[in-house]
């Protein structure tokens, strides 16, 4: 038996699929992760997470079309014990992975190309924490993906991971760092206009 993770209960259930979580509806807005066959609730998305992964959405478009940015809406199965689905804030796909998807459901699944980026917005809470910073870096390095951005409006930073030999190497931007990408290497960005646009 598994369990239904949420932020106040925990419910007895069968280990899900793949197949069967993609199939999954509930009846509510819920969002859910698979982790290791269970769904893991995911926290409501706070105005402030929300703001800052538009603003970057908004900057990304002065480099590639909106038809390679996800945003917050498609699932990517990563590798893990057993199947693991995550639910990044945004991703920036290849042509390649495009064509991939289309016609099909919004699932980024093992025999497609890695997206080239993917951005989580750190919600608050050691839990939060340890997903974006621990499980998801390893997830996604596994994955091949060559890019990933932890932004942790609570801690003041933009950590970028570059993807070399099939470890990220990481770099922190605070303040008026300009953040060095590889995806997008004339990006003019600071840590602290990412940051900023999450403050109403």
């Amino acid at each position: 038996m598994g369990l239904i993770k949420t932020m106040n209960t925990t419910t007895t259930v069968n280990k899900l699929t793949l197949e069967e979580y993609l199939a999954y509806d509930d009846g509510t807005d819920i969002q859910y992760e698979l982790v290791d066959g269970e769904l893991v609730e995911m926290p409501p998305e706070t105005d402030r997470n929300n703001l800052i992964s538009l603003y970057l959405l908004s900057e990304f478009l002065k480099f590639v079309p909106i038809q390679l940015i996800r945003h917050k809406d498609t699932k990517l199965v990563v590798i893990g014990n057993r199947t693991r689905v995550r639910l990044p804030d945004l991703m920036i796909l290849t042509q390649e992975l495009l064509a991939a998807l289309a016609g099909g459901r919004a699932t980024i699944t093992p025999d497609m190309p890695s997206p080239i980026m993917v951005v989580e917005v750190v919600s608050p809470g050691k839990v939060n924490e340890d997903r974006d910073y621990r499980y998801k870096r390893s997830e996604y390095a596994a994955r091949g993906i060559p890019e990933y951005w932890i932004v942790d409006a609570d801690k003041g930073r933009v950590t970028l991971l570059t993807l070399v030999d099939g470890l990220y190497e990481e770099t922190v931007f605070q303040g008026k760092d300009l953040i060095r990408s590889v995806t997008f290497p004339t990006l003019d960005l600071t840590a602290a206009q990412v940051l900023a646009a999450g403050q109403v």
